[in-house]
């Protein structure tokens, strides 16, 4: 018999805030996270906008409640984590202290990790001493010396800052937590594909106890210029809280974003028995990936269709009883028709309500899913939905029952969608407790 599974803990780092209190406050007052871009230099960029996480220094301090051993061993590790990774840690230290994981026995051979993430992109600079070393005289670059001479400058440990299934293994090894452990890197599709990999692990009772998070950004001196030179992006010319519009008629290209978030997924019995707060809990998820061989495309709104379908057949919950849709909502011009045709491929005319917190934040990478899905969480927690911001002229190419006010209810239950640009779609199903 497969066991339940329920949500018992949020770490959240965002544009927004980093924590559930700050968040929601935010999403309930209608404020935008998206600000003047400060990390990256405008100047050489097609926008001047971007939602960034700007009271994430990096600082032992951003990791939450630690013990002192704990403190001591990220401190001394924080020179082999990059950002995206360093708040991929802090996200889960977050979430376990808020889950009260931090104050009690668990079985810890029982205790696993799934993260999700993008491709982590080296900083330019841990090559230029190297690069720099091997210029001849004319300042040509001379790749036979780049063995005996600059490899010397390159930190031998530069990789570890890097590699996608670190988030993973660091939370284990400061947690000791030595169950399951799995990393995932699959773009915007990671975080809900993390939730099922730790959900499914749960079921079948090869752990009780899974942290699943995601990390992720756009914002960063080489992966931004992937992103706008493959994306349609938000020139931000406006107001820069009015950048992010998905689903609207004058919509122009996703902001840029940065972020990283985790649950703690228990299962039930065990949940109980410590007495932990109860958040929610996943029932069901699905995922898809189709794209067009000729253009290299994503088929989005197919791809999205078929996630959903199998969302809520694992769910086991009708299409009429989904209590509201969080949406990808990206906010480029052909993603957001896509997604909103497979929406109503699957609920027809009548489809439940829609919100898309990237309204407030952009495109955070791999870490979007986690947070949306925790903003939905917690909107079933306060029984209130909130606004698709800058949703003011509605576009007839892709329609949706898009929530505007702060007054519709989120029912009891809920949809994430998630989607990367190359068709890789996912799905999550979560219903309040």
């Amino acid at each position: 018999m497969s066991r339940r599974v329920v949500i018992t803990g949020l770490g959240l780092i965002c544009p927004l805030g980093s924590s559930p209190e700050a968040i929601w406050s935010a999403l309930a007052a209608g404020q935008s996270g998206v600000r003047e871009l400060q990390s990256l230099p405008v100047e050489a960029l097609p926008t001047r906008v971007a939602g960034e996480v700007r009271e994430f220094t990096g600082e032992i301090d951003n990791f939450g409640p630690l013990e002192k051993s704990q403190q001591r061993a990220i401190k001394k590790a924080l020179k082999l984590m990059c950002r995206e990774i360093q708040m991929g840690v802090a996200a889960a230290q977050h979430a376990i202290h808020h889950a009260g994981l931090d104050k009690c026995d668990i079985n810890r051979e029982r205790t696993g990790v799934v993260c999700g993430s993008d491709f982590i992109v080296t900083m330019p600079q841990e090559f230029t001493d190297g690069i720099v070393k091997c210029l001849d005289a004319q300042g040509q670059f001379e790749f036979e010396r780049w063995a005996s001479d600059g490899m010397k400058q390159v930190d031998p440990l530069w990789l570890l800052k890097y590699l996608p299934n670190m988030p993973n293994s660091h939370i284990a090894i400061y947690n000791d937590y030595r169950g399951p452990n799995n990393a995932l890197t699959v773009r915007e599709a990671s975080a809900n594909l993390a939730l099922a990999e730790a959900f499914t692990t749960i079921a079948r009772g090869s752990a009780d106890v899974i942290v699943a998070g995601a990390t992720g950004t756009r914002v960063h001196l080489l992966r931004t210029i992937h992103v706008v030179m493959q994306e349609q992006i938000c020139s931000g010319d406006g107001e820069p809280a009015a950048a992010s519009r998905p689903f609207d008629s004058r919509r122009s290209g996703m902001v840029l974003g940065e972020g990283a978030g985790a649950f703690i997924l228990e299962e039930l019995a065990h949940a109980e028995a410590r007495g932990a707060k109860i958040y929610g809990e996943v029932v069901g998820y699905g995922s898809s990936t189709l794209m067009d061989p000729q253009t290299g495309k994503g088929r989005i709104r197919e791809a999205l269709r078929n996630a959903m379908h199998q969302a809520l057949r694992t769910s086991g919950i009708d299409r009429g009883a989904i209590g509201h849709v969080h949406a990808h909502g990206l906010s480029t011009t052909d993603c957001d028709v896509a997604e909103a045709q497979a929406i109503r491929d699957l609920f027809g005319e009548k489809s439940p309500p829609v919100v898309a917190a990237k309204s407030y934040f952009g495109n955070l990478g791999a870490a979007s899913g986690l947070i949306e899905t925790a903003t939905s969480v917690l909107a079933l927690k306060h029984q209130q939905l909130f606004p698709i911001l800058n949703y003011e002229q509605p576009d007839p190419a892709c329609m949706v029952n898009a929530v505007t006010n702060h007054s519709t209810p989120p029912g009891k239950c809920f949809l994430n969608l998630n989607v990367s640009p190359q068709g890789q779609a996912s799905a999550i199903v979560v219903q309040a407790f």
